[in-house]
Protein backbone atom coordinates (compact mmCIF):
# COMPACT_ATOMS: atom_id res chain seq x y z
CA UNK A 1 0.00 0.00 0.00
CA UNK A 2 2.96 2.30 0.39
CA UNK A 3 3.83 2.04 -3.22
CA UNK A 4 0.13 3.60 -3.87
CA UNK A 5 -0.35 6.77 -5.56
CA UNK A 6 -1.30 9.75 -3.53
CA UNK A 7 -4.93 9.72 -5.60
CA UNK A 8 -5.13 5.91 -3.87
CA UNK A 9 -3.85 7.38 -0.50
CA UNK A 10 -6.91 9.87 -0.58
CA UNK A 11 -9.54 7.23 -1.60
CA UNK A 12 -8.07 4.36 1.34
CA UNK A 13 -8.55 7.39 3.73
CA UNK A 14 -11.94 8.63 2.51
CA UNK A 15 -13.35 4.51 2.65
CA UNK A 16 -11.85 4.71 6.08
CA UNK A 17 -13.50 7.79 7.74
CA UNK A 18 -16.89 5.90 6.16
CA UNK A 19 -16.26 2.36 7.71
CA UNK A 20 -18.62 1.51 10.37
CA UNK A 21 -16.35 0.51 13.75
CA UNK A 22 -17.87 -2.93 15.14
CA UNK A 23 -18.33 -4.55 18.35
CA UNK A 24 -18.91 -7.79 19.13
CA UNK A 25 -22.20 -8.89 16.73
CA UNK A 26 -21.70 -7.98 12.53
CA UNK A 27 -21.43 -9.36 8.75
CA UNK A 28 -17.83 -9.27 7.26
CA UNK A 29 -17.44 -5.64 5.39
CA UNK A 30 -14.15 -6.53 3.75
CA UNK A 31 -12.13 -3.35 4.50
CA UNK A 32 -13.01 -2.32 8.07
CA UNK A 33 -17.09 -0.90 8.72
CA UNK A 34 -19.72 0.28 6.55
CA UNK A 35 -20.94 3.58 5.26
CA UNK A 36 -23.67 4.97 7.80
CA UNK A 37 -27.48 5.18 5.91
CA UNK A 38 -28.55 7.42 8.82
CA UNK A 39 -30.98 4.43 10.40
CA UNK A 40 -31.00 2.74 13.50
CA UNK A 41 -29.39 -0.10 12.73
CA UNK A 42 -29.64 -3.62 14.63
CA UNK A 43 -26.03 -4.83 15.28
CA UNK A 44 -24.48 -7.98 14.50
CA UNK A 45 -21.00 -8.21 16.32
CA UNK A 46 -20.05 -7.83 20.04
CA UNK A 47 -18.19 -4.63 20.05
CA UNK A 48 -20.84 -2.42 17.47
CA UNK A 49 -17.71 -2.47 15.09
CA UNK A 50 -16.47 0.87 16.67
CA UNK A 51 -12.83 1.87 16.98
CA UNK A 52 -9.92 -0.68 17.91
CA UNK A 53 -6.11 0.22 17.82
CA UNK A 54 -4.09 -0.90 14.44
CA UNK A 55 -0.81 -1.04 16.08
CA UNK A 56 0.80 -4.27 14.95
CA UNK A 57 3.20 -6.37 16.90
CA UNK A 58 6.95 -5.80 16.81
CA UNK A 59 9.26 -9.20 15.46
CA UNK A 60 9.45 -11.86 17.79
CA UNK A 61 12.98 -12.24 19.91
CA UNK A 62 15.31 -14.10 18.68
CA UNK A 63 14.63 -17.03 21.10
CA UNK A 64 11.49 -17.05 21.84
CA UNK A 65 11.54 -20.11 24.04
CA UNK A 66 14.22 -18.74 26.08
CA UNK A 67 12.49 -17.60 29.44
CA UNK A 68 15.32 -14.96 30.21
CA UNK A 69 14.95 -13.30 26.80
CA UNK A 70 14.31 -9.72 27.21
CA UNK A 71 10.84 -8.80 26.80
CA UNK A 72 9.59 -5.92 24.36
CA UNK A 73 7.87 -3.81 26.45
CA UNK A 74 5.02 -3.82 23.97
CA UNK A 75 4.17 -7.30 23.77
CA UNK A 76 4.37 -7.33 27.86
CA UNK A 77 1.07 -7.90 29.29
CA UNK A 78 -0.22 -6.71 32.44
CA UNK A 79 -0.40 -9.68 35.15
CA UNK A 80 -4.67 -9.13 36.21
CA UNK A 81 -5.49 -9.20 32.52
CA UNK A 82 -3.19 -12.12 31.32
CA UNK A 83 -4.65 -13.80 34.46
CA UNK A 84 -8.45 -13.48 33.53
CA UNK A 85 -7.22 -14.54 29.40
CA UNK A 86 -6.17 -17.70 30.66
CA UNK A 87 -8.86 -18.19 33.58
CA UNK A 88 -11.48 -17.49 31.00
CA UNK A 89 -9.71 -19.84 28.14
CA UNK A 90 -9.09 -23.02 31.37
CA UNK A 91 -12.69 -22.70 31.84
CA UNK A 92 -14.38 -23.12 28.41
CA UNK A 93 -11.49 -25.73 28.06
CA UNK A 94 -14.10 -27.80 31.04
CA UNK A 95 -17.03 -26.59 30.04
CA UNK A 96 -16.40 -26.62 25.90
CA UNK A 97 -13.71 -28.57 24.73
CA UNK A 98 -14.82 -29.21 21.46
CA UNK A 99 -13.89 -25.17 21.10
CA UNK A 100 -10.57 -24.57 21.65
CA UNK A 101 -10.72 -21.54 22.59
CA UNK A 102 -6.61 -20.09 23.22
CA UNK A 103 -6.01 -17.76 25.52
CA UNK A 104 -3.52 -15.85 23.16
CA UNK A 105 -6.83 -14.87 21.22
CA UNK A 106 -8.51 -13.50 24.19
CA UNK A 107 -5.49 -11.53 24.52
CA UNK A 108 -5.21 -10.61 21.07
CA UNK A 109 -8.94 -8.83 20.92
CA UNK A 110 -7.94 -7.23 24.33
CA UNK A 111 -5.01 -5.41 23.12
CA UNK A 112 -6.39 -4.69 20.04
CA UNK A 113 -9.62 -3.16 21.82
CA UNK A 114 -8.37 -1.76 25.05
CA UNK A 115 -4.60 -2.14 25.06
CA UNK A 116 -5.22 -4.66 28.15
CA UNK A 117 -7.50 -2.57 29.89
CA UNK A 118 -5.18 0.97 29.22
CA UNK A 119 -2.33 -1.02 30.13
CA UNK A 120 -3.87 -2.92 32.91
CA UNK A 121 -5.35 -0.28 35.40
CA UNK A 122 -7.23 -2.32 37.02
CA UNK A 123 -8.13 -3.37 40.67
CA UNK A 124 -7.64 -6.08 42.58
CA UNK A 125 -10.58 -7.65 41.70
CA UNK A 126 -10.11 -6.59 38.22
CA UNK A 127 -12.31 -3.80 37.66
CA UNK A 128 -11.29 -1.13 35.54
CA UNK A 129 -11.51 2.38 37.70
CA UNK A 130 -13.60 4.07 35.31
CA UNK A 131 -15.80 3.09 32.54
CA UNK A 132 -13.68 2.28 29.08
CA UNK A 133 -15.80 3.67 26.59
CA UNK A 134 -15.94 3.57 22.77
CA UNK A 135 -17.24 6.30 20.22
CA UNK A 136 -20.45 7.09 20.20
CA UNK A 137 -22.33 4.79 17.80
CA UNK A 138 -24.54 7.55 16.16
CA UNK A 139 -23.97 6.89 12.31
CA UNK A 140 -20.88 9.06 11.86
CA UNK A 141 -17.94 6.99 10.44
CA UNK A 142 -19.58 4.00 12.73
CA UNK A 143 -22.74 1.71 13.05
CA UNK A 144 -26.00 4.05 14.26
CA UNK A 145 -27.36 2.27 17.03
CA UNK A 146 -29.76 3.91 19.45
CA UNK A 147 -30.18 3.60 22.95
CA UNK A 148 -30.89 0.29 24.04
CA UNK A 149 -30.04 0.08 28.11
CA UNK A 150 -31.13 3.23 28.98
CA UNK A 151 -27.52 4.42 29.19
CA UNK A 152 -27.25 1.62 32.24
CA UNK A 153 -23.77 0.40 30.98
CA UNK A 154 -22.49 3.12 28.70
CA UNK A 155 -23.86 6.18 30.52
CA UNK A 156 -25.46 7.12 26.79
CA UNK A 157 -28.66 7.75 26.47
CA UNK A 158 -28.98 8.55 23.09
CA UNK A 159 -27.06 6.00 21.30
CA UNK A 160 -24.93 3.04 22.16
CA UNK A 161 -21.26 2.93 22.84
CA UNK A 162 -18.95 -0.70 23.78
CA UNK A 163 -18.21 -0.75 27.15
CA UNK A 164 -14.84 -2.68 29.15
CA UNK A 165 -12.18 -4.06 28.25
CA UNK A 166 -13.25 -6.56 25.40
CA UNK A 167 -15.91 -3.59 24.16
CA UNK A 168 -18.84 -4.94 24.30
CA UNK A 169 -21.86 -3.37 23.20
CA UNK A 170 -25.15 -2.84 25.82
CA UNK A 171 -27.12 -5.39 23.77
CA UNK A 172 -24.61 -7.95 23.31
CA UNK A 173 -23.12 -7.87 26.94
CA UNK A 174 -26.98 -8.46 28.17
CA UNK A 175 -27.07 -11.72 26.41
CA UNK A 176 -23.47 -12.97 26.46
CA UNK A 177 -22.49 -11.54 30.25
CA UNK A 178 -20.42 -13.81 32.71
CA UNK A 179 -19.24 -13.73 35.97
CA UNK A 180 -15.57 -14.20 35.76
CA UNK A 181 -14.08 -13.55 39.11
CA UNK A 182 -16.94 -15.45 41.19
CA UNK A 183 -18.00 -12.00 43.08
CA UNK A 184 -22.20 -12.59 41.81
CA UNK A 185 -21.56 -9.44 39.15
CA UNK A 186 -21.14 -9.72 36.23
CA UNK A 187 -19.49 -6.42 35.18
CA UNK A 188 -18.31 -5.48 31.63
CA UNK A 189 -15.61 -3.47 33.00
CA UNK A 190 -14.67 -6.31 34.61
CA UNK A 191 -11.57 -7.77 32.68
CA UNK A 192 -12.63 -11.19 34.27
CA UNK A 193 -16.17 -10.85 33.89
CA UNK A 194 -15.48 -9.88 29.95
CA UNK A 195 -12.97 -12.14 29.28
CA UNK A 196 -15.00 -14.64 30.27
CA UNK A 197 -18.25 -13.02 28.36
CA UNK A 198 -15.76 -12.87 25.23
CA UNK A 199 -14.82 -16.38 25.24
CA UNK A 200 -18.10 -17.67 25.30
CA UNK A 201 -19.41 -15.86 22.25
CA UNK A 202 -15.79 -16.17 20.20
CA UNK A 203 -17.08 -20.17 20.81
CA UNK A 204 -21.14 -20.30 20.09
CA UNK A 205 -22.39 -21.95 17.48
CA UNK A 206 -20.04 -24.87 17.86
CA UNK A 207 -17.00 -23.09 16.46
CA UNK A 208 -14.08 -24.91 16.38
CA UNK A 209 -11.05 -22.50 16.65
CA UNK A 210 -8.51 -24.99 15.87
CA UNK A 211 -9.72 -24.37 12.86
CA UNK A 212 -8.35 -21.78 10.51
CA UNK A 213 -11.94 -21.47 9.16
CA UNK A 214 -13.78 -21.48 12.91
CA UNK A 215 -11.04 -18.82 14.00
CA UNK A 216 -11.81 -16.22 11.09
CA UNK A 217 -15.79 -16.31 12.02
CA UNK A 218 -14.84 -16.07 15.54
CA UNK A 219 -12.79 -12.91 14.94
CA UNK A 220 -15.01 -11.34 12.65
CA UNK A 221 -18.33 -12.02 14.82
CA UNK A 222 -16.32 -9.61 17.33
CA UNK A 223 -15.29 -7.06 14.66
CA UNK A 224 -16.64 -7.03 10.62
CA UNK A 225 -13.55 -6.10 9.03
CA UNK A 226 -10.54 -8.17 7.85
CA UNK A 227 -7.83 -5.46 8.70
CA UNK A 228 -9.08 -6.11 12.47
CA UNK A 229 -9.18 -9.98 11.51
CA UNK A 230 -5.22 -9.39 10.27
CA UNK A 231 -4.17 -7.24 13.36
CA UNK A 232 -5.58 -9.49 16.04
CA UNK A 233 -4.41 -12.56 13.90
CA UNK A 234 -0.94 -11.11 13.94
CA UNK A 235 -1.02 -10.19 17.66
CA UNK A 236 -2.42 -13.71 18.59
CA UNK A 237 0.61 -15.38 16.68
CA UNK A 238 3.09 -13.01 18.31
CA UNK A 239 1.68 -14.01 22.03
CA UNK A 240 1.96 -18.02 20.82
CA UNK A 241 5.59 -16.95 20.09
CA UNK A 242 6.05 -15.53 23.65
CA UNK A 243 4.54 -12.53 25.90
CA UNK A 244 6.17 -11.66 29.07
CA UNK A 245 4.42 -10.44 32.28
CA UNK A 246 4.40 -6.72 33.38
CA UNK A 247 2.86 -5.11 36.25
CA UNK A 248 -0.72 -3.60 36.32
CA UNK A 249 -0.41 0.17 34.98
CA UNK A 250 2.71 -0.38 33.45
CA UNK A 251 1.61 -2.30 29.72
CA UNK A 252 1.87 -0.63 26.77
CA UNK A 253 -0.56 1.38 25.57
CA UNK A 254 -0.86 1.86 21.44
CA UNK A 255 -1.51 5.02 20.35
CA UNK A 256 -2.94 5.00 16.96
CA UNK A 257 -6.50 3.77 16.55
CA UNK A 258 -8.84 3.15 13.75
CA UNK A 259 -10.95 6.07 13.97
CA UNK A 260 -7.76 8.50 13.97
CA UNK A 261 -8.79 10.20 10.74
CA UNK A 262 -12.41 10.47 11.09
CA UNK A 263 -13.75 13.97 11.42
CA UNK A 264 -14.92 15.66 14.85
CA UNK A 265 -18.22 16.33 13.96
CA UNK A 266 -19.93 17.89 16.62
CA UNK A 267 -19.26 16.31 19.95
CA UNK A 268 -23.11 14.96 22.09
CA UNK A 269 -22.39 17.49 25.29
CA UNK A 270 -21.20 15.18 28.42
CA UNK A 271 -20.38 12.72 25.88
CA UNK A 272 -17.64 10.16 27.88
CA UNK A 273 -15.83 8.67 24.52
CA UNK A 274 -12.30 8.98 24.87
CA UNK A 275 -10.01 8.83 21.97
CA UNK A 276 -7.47 8.59 23.65
CA UNK A 277 -5.95 5.22 24.34
CA UNK A 278 -8.52 2.73 26.24
CA UNK A 279 -11.22 4.77 24.36
CA UNK A 280 -12.52 2.50 21.95
CA UNK A 281 -12.82 -0.92 20.23
CA UNK A 282 -13.53 -0.52 16.82
CA UNK A 283 -13.22 0.32 12.56
CA UNK A 284 -10.59 0.22 9.87
CA UNK A 285 -7.28 -0.87 9.95
CA UNK A 286 -6.02 1.48 6.44
CA UNK A 287 -2.10 2.66 7.21
CA UNK A 288 -1.68 5.90 6.15
CA UNK A 289 0.65 6.20 3.20
CA UNK A 290 2.06 9.54 3.76
CA UNK A 291 3.26 8.16 7.29
CA UNK A 292 6.50 5.93 7.68
CA UNK A 293 5.85 3.01 9.19
CA UNK A 294 6.93 2.62 12.53
CA UNK A 295 9.62 -0.09 13.52
CA UNK A 296 7.93 -3.41 14.02
CA UNK A 297 4.82 -2.84 12.31
CA UNK A 298 5.53 -5.33 9.47
CA UNK A 299 3.04 -8.25 10.02
CA UNK A 300 5.02 -11.51 10.48
CA UNK A 301 6.55 -12.57 7.37
CA UNK A 302 5.77 -16.16 8.15
CA UNK A 303 1.81 -15.21 8.53
CA UNK A 304 0.27 -14.22 4.83
CA UNK A 305 -2.70 -12.00 5.13
CA UNK A 306 -5.82 -13.44 4.02
CA UNK A 307 -7.58 -10.46 1.95
CA UNK A 308 -10.61 -12.87 0.93
CA UNK A 309 -13.79 -12.29 3.61
CA UNK A 310 -15.03 -15.45 4.74
CA UNK A 311 -18.04 -16.36 2.53
CA UNK A 312 -19.95 -16.80 6.22
CA UNK A 313 -18.18 -15.12 8.77
CA UNK A 314 -21.25 -16.40 11.13
CA UNK A 315 -22.18 -13.01 12.80
CA UNK A 316 -24.48 -13.26 14.95
CA UNK A 317 -23.89 -16.02 17.30
CA UNK A 318 -26.87 -17.79 18.94
CA UNK A 319 -27.15 -17.25 21.97
CA UNK A 320 -27.45 -20.34 24.81
CA UNK A 321 -31.60 -20.60 24.99
CA UNK A 322 -32.90 -20.53 28.17
CA UNK A 323 -32.72 -24.00 30.30
CA UNK A 324 -33.81 -23.52 33.69
CA UNK A 325 -36.26 -21.13 35.89
CA UNK A 326 -34.86 -20.92 39.06
CA UNK A 327 -35.47 -19.61 42.78
CA UNK A 328 -34.01 -16.56 43.67
CA UNK A 329 -33.83 -15.87 47.33
CA UNK A 330 -36.59 -16.80 49.78
CA UNK A 331 -39.34 -19.33 48.56
CA UNK A 332 -41.79 -18.79 51.56
CA UNK A 333 -43.24 -15.70 52.31
CA UNK A 334 -46.01 -14.83 55.42
CA UNK A 335 -48.48 -11.48 55.71
CA UNK A 336 -50.77 -10.79 58.05
CA UNK A 337 -54.06 -10.52 56.60
CA UNK A 338 -55.33 -7.10 54.97
CA UNK A 339 -51.32 -6.23 54.66
CA UNK A 340 -49.07 -6.48 52.09
CA UNK A 341 -46.21 -9.19 52.19
CA UNK A 342 -43.45 -7.45 52.39
CA UNK A 343 -41.38 -9.45 49.67
CA UNK A 344 -42.43 -11.47 46.43
CA UNK A 345 -40.55 -14.33 44.50
CA UNK A 346 -37.69 -13.84 42.56
CA UNK A 347 -36.67 -16.00 39.86
CA UNK A 348 -33.63 -16.25 37.29
CA UNK A 349 -34.12 -17.20 34.03
CA UNK A 350 -30.88 -18.90 32.89
CA UNK A 351 -28.52 -21.22 30.26
CA UNK A 352 -27.76 -24.75 31.31
CA UNK A 353 -24.06 -23.00 32.97
CA UNK A 354 -26.53 -20.87 35.10
CA UNK A 355 -25.99 -17.46 32.77
CA UNK A 356 -29.13 -15.22 33.07
CA UNK A 357 -30.64 -14.27 30.40
CA UNK A 358 -32.68 -11.38 29.72
CA UNK A 359 -35.80 -10.06 28.27
CA UNK A 360 -37.82 -13.01 29.01
CA UNK A 361 -41.32 -13.52 30.08
CA UNK A 362 -42.24 -14.57 32.59
CA UNK A 363 -46.27 -15.30 34.46
CA UNK A 364 -46.75 -15.05 38.26
CA UNK A 365 -49.74 -16.33 39.40
CA UNK A 366 -51.61 -16.92 42.77
CA UNK A 367 -52.73 -20.94 43.30
CA UNK A 368 -55.39 -21.99 46.15
CA UNK A 369 -57.93 -20.92 48.16
CA UNK A 370 -57.00 -17.33 48.68
CA UNK A 371 -58.22 -13.79 47.96
CA UNK A 372 -54.69 -12.58 48.16
CA UNK A 373 -53.82 -10.89 44.77
CA UNK A 374 -51.57 -8.97 42.67
CA UNK A 375 -53.88 -5.48 42.80
CA UNK A 376 -56.46 -7.53 42.46
CA UNK A 377 -55.72 -9.98 39.86
CA UNK A 378 -54.54 -13.32 40.39
CA UNK A 379 -51.94 -13.15 37.14
CA UNK A 380 -48.85 -11.04 36.79
CA UNK A 381 -46.11 -11.07 33.82
CA UNK A 382 -42.52 -9.67 34.42
CA UNK A 383 -40.00 -9.57 31.69
CA UNK A 384 -36.21 -10.19 33.38
CA UNK A 385 -34.30 -8.25 34.20
CA UNK A 386 -30.27 -7.95 33.05
CA UNK A 387 -29.28 -10.00 35.00
CA UNK A 388 -32.01 -13.11 34.18
CA UNK A 389 -33.98 -12.24 37.40
CA UNK A 390 -37.51 -11.20 37.40
CA UNK A 391 -39.91 -10.36 40.81
CA UNK A 392 -43.63 -10.79 41.10
CA UNK A 393 -45.44 -7.61 42.04
CA UNK A 394 -46.91 -6.51 45.38
CA UNK A 395 -49.26 -8.99 46.75
CA UNK A 396 -52.03 -7.62 48.83
CA UNK A 397 -52.94 -10.36 51.06
CA UNK A 398 -57.09 -10.98 51.62
CA UNK A 399 -59.18 -11.42 55.04
CA UNK A 400 -58.32 -15.26 54.45
CA UNK A 401 -55.77 -16.82 56.62
CA UNK A 402 -53.99 -19.85 55.38
CA UNK A 403 -51.53 -20.93 53.04
CA UNK A 404 -51.46 -20.41 49.26
CA UNK A 405 -48.71 -21.13 45.96
CA UNK A 406 -47.37 -18.29 43.99
CA UNK A 407 -46.52 -20.19 40.68
CA UNK A 408 -43.73 -18.73 38.18
CA UNK A 409 -43.44 -20.22 34.23
CA UNK A 410 -42.35 -19.59 31.09
CA UNK A 411 -42.31 -20.81 28.45
CA UNK A 412 -39.32 -22.29 25.98
CA UNK A 413 -40.23 -23.69 22.97
CA UNK A 414 -43.04 -26.45 23.43
CA UNK A 415 -41.62 -27.01 27.32
CA UNK A 416 -43.06 -24.58 30.10
CA UNK A 417 -40.13 -24.16 32.87
CA UNK A 418 -41.85 -23.82 36.48
CA UNK A 419 -40.82 -22.45 40.12
CA UNK A 420 -43.26 -22.89 43.36
CA UNK A 421 -42.99 -20.77 45.70
CA UNK A 422 -45.32 -21.23 49.31
CA UNK A 423 -46.95 -18.09 50.90
CA UNK A 424 -49.35 -17.98 54.32
CA UNK A 425 -51.60 -15.12 55.21
CA UNK A 426 -52.30 -15.52 59.15
CA UNK A 427 -54.11 -13.54 61.05
CA UNK A 428 -54.03 -10.37 62.77
CA UNK A 429 -52.60 -10.05 66.26
CA UNK A 430 -52.26 -8.82 69.67
CA UNK A 431 -49.64 -9.93 71.70
CA UNK A 432 -51.77 -7.94 75.06
CA UNK A 433 -55.33 -8.53 76.25
CA UNK A 434 -56.57 -6.24 78.95
CA UNK A 435 -59.99 -5.21 80.81
CA UNK A 436 -61.25 -3.01 83.37
CA UNK A 437 -63.02 -5.59 84.46
CA UNK A 438 -61.54 -8.51 86.77
CA UNK A 439 -64.50 -10.20 87.72
CA UNK A 440 -68.43 -10.22 87.54
CA UNK A 441 -70.79 -11.80 89.87
CA UNK A 442 -74.73 -13.31 89.27
CA UNK A 443 -77.24 -14.61 89.71
CA UNK A 444 -78.32 -18.20 89.22
CA UNK A 445 -80.64 -18.63 86.21
CA UNK A 446 -80.31 -14.88 85.54
CA UNK A 447 -78.36 -12.54 83.47
CA UNK A 448 -75.21 -10.85 84.74
CA UNK A 449 -76.22 -6.97 85.32
CA UNK A 450 -72.30 -5.93 83.89
CA UNK A 451 -70.50 -6.22 80.54
CA UNK A 452 -67.18 -7.20 79.63
CA UNK A 453 -65.37 -4.65 77.20
CA UNK A 454 -61.22 -5.51 75.91
CA UNK A 455 -58.72 -3.58 74.61
CA UNK A 456 -56.33 -5.55 72.42
CA UNK A 457 -52.89 -4.41 71.43
CA UNK A 458 -49.51 -5.42 69.72
CA UNK A 459 -46.33 -4.05 70.86
CA UNK A 460 -48.38 -1.09 72.94
CA UNK A 461 -50.61 0.10 69.86
CA UNK A 462 -53.72 -0.91 69.28
CA UNK A 463 -54.69 -4.17 67.40
CA UNK A 464 -57.64 -3.29 64.96
CA UNK A 465 -58.78 -5.86 62.84
CA UNK A 466 -57.43 -9.33 65.77
CA UNK A 467 -59.94 -11.80 66.39
CA UNK A 468 -60.46 -12.46 69.91
CA UNK A 469 -62.05 -15.66 71.01
CA UNK A 470 -64.37 -16.01 74.39
CA UNK A 471 -64.42 -19.72 75.95
CA UNK A 472 -65.95 -20.39 79.21
CA UNK A 473 -63.50 -22.98 80.77
CA UNK A 474 -63.67 -25.21 83.32
CA UNK A 475 -59.73 -25.83 84.46
CA UNK A 476 -56.50 -23.93 83.49
CA UNK A 477 -55.66 -26.11 80.83
CA UNK A 478 -58.47 -24.52 78.67
CA UNK A 479 -61.10 -27.18 78.33
CA UNK A 480 -64.45 -25.95 77.55
CA UNK A 481 -67.21 -25.42 80.11
CA UNK A 482 -70.26 -27.24 79.93
CA UNK A 483 -71.88 -26.01 83.05
CA UNK A 484 -72.71 -22.51 84.35
CA UNK A 485 -71.98 -18.86 82.75
CA UNK A 486 -72.64 -19.02 78.55
CA UNK A 487 -73.47 -16.74 75.63
CA UNK A 488 -76.85 -17.07 73.50
CA UNK A 489 -76.74 -16.89 69.69
CA UNK A 490 -78.60 -15.50 67.46
CA UNK A 491 -80.76 -18.30 67.83
CA UNK A 492 -81.25 -17.89 71.85
CA UNK A 493 -79.37 -21.15 72.52
CA UNK A 494 -76.81 -21.39 74.94
CA UNK A 495 -72.98 -21.16 73.48
CA UNK A 496 -70.03 -21.26 75.91
CA UNK A 497 -67.56 -20.10 73.11
CA UNK A 498 -67.84 -17.36 70.57
CA UNK A 499 -65.52 -15.28 68.31
CA UNK A 500 -65.68 -11.43 67.81
CA UNK A 501 -63.12 -8.64 66.26
CA UNK A 502 -61.70 -5.28 67.81
CA UNK A 503 -63.09 -2.66 65.96
CA UNK A 504 -60.25 0.59 64.73
CA UNK A 505 -59.24 1.72 68.35
CA UNK A 506 -58.64 -2.11 69.04
CA UNK A 507 -61.48 -2.55 71.52
CA UNK A 508 -64.57 -4.90 71.70
CA UNK A 509 -67.69 -5.14 73.81
CA UNK A 510 -68.93 -8.87 74.90
CA UNK A 511 -72.23 -9.58 74.23
CA UNK A 512 -74.38 -10.54 77.36
CA UNK A 513 -73.61 -13.46 79.75
CA UNK A 514 -76.11 -15.79 81.31
CA UNK A 515 -75.86 -17.63 84.54
CA UNK A 516 -77.78 -21.13 84.75
CA UNK A 517 -78.88 -22.75 87.70
CA UNK A 518 -75.16 -23.90 88.64
CA UNK A 519 -73.76 -22.11 90.89
CA UNK A 520 -70.26 -21.71 91.58
CA UNK A 521 -67.13 -19.54 90.46
CA UNK A 522 -66.11 -19.86 86.77
CA UNK A 523 -63.59 -18.83 84.56
CA UNK A 524 -64.17 -16.58 81.27
CA UNK A 525 -60.80 -16.54 78.78
CA UNK A 526 -59.93 -14.43 76.24
CA UNK A 527 -57.58 -15.41 73.49
CA UNK A 528 -55.80 -13.68 70.47
CA UNK A 529 -52.97 -15.01 67.81
CA UNK A 530 -49.95 -13.35 68.70
CA UNK A 531 -50.58 -14.18 72.51
CA UNK A 532 -52.79 -12.05 73.76
CA UNK A 533 -54.27 -13.70 76.90
CA UNK A 534 -56.96 -12.63 79.76
CA UNK A 535 -59.05 -14.70 82.40
CA UNK A 536 -61.87 -13.21 84.08
CA UNK A 537 -63.88 -14.65 86.77
CA UNK A 538 -67.34 -15.13 86.81
CA UNK A 539 -69.22 -16.10 89.85
CA UNK A 540 -72.54 -17.49 90.40
CA UNK A 541 -74.16 -17.03 93.41
CA UNK A 542 -77.52 -16.82 95.43
CA UNK A 543 -78.46 -13.94 96.62
CA UNK A 544 -78.08 -13.62 100.69
CA UNK A 545 -81.41 -13.24 102.46
CA UNK A 546 -81.77 -10.32 104.91
CA UNK A 547 -81.16 -11.26 108.25
CA UNK A 548 -84.62 -10.74 110.56
CA UNK A 549 -85.06 -7.58 112.63
CA UNK A 550 -85.09 -8.62 116.44
CA UNK A 551 -88.48 -8.18 118.16
CA UNK A 552 -88.84 -5.17 120.11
Amino acid sequence: MRKTTAAAAVAAAAFAALSASQAPGVTDVPSGGRQSTGTAEVPDSASGDDSYFTELPPLATPEPNDPDAPESDEVGIPKTPLDAYKRAANALQADNPGCNLPWELLAAIGQVESGHARGGKVGADGTTPSPILGPQLNGNGFANITDTDGGLYDGDTLHDRAVGPMQFIPQTWETWRQDGNGDGKEDPNNVYDAALAAGKYLCANNRDLSTSAGLRQAILSYNRSTDYYNTVKSWMERYRKGAGEVEDGTGHVPDNRSDDDLPDPDPTPGSTSNPTPGGGGGGNNTPDPSKPPKPGETPDPGESPDPTPSPDPDPDPTPEPVAKLDESGSTTFTATEGTAFADTPTVKAATASGTGVGKVLVRFEIVGDTDASFSGSKVAEVRTGVNGQASAPAIQAGEKTGEFSIRATTKVGLRVLTADFTATVTARQADALTSATAALTGAPGAQFAETVEVKATLDGAAAAGVEVTAKMIKNPEGDLNDVGPYFKDADGKAVRTLTLSTGADGTLKLPAIYADDTAGTYTLRLLAPGGGKLDIELKVAVAESPSPSPSP
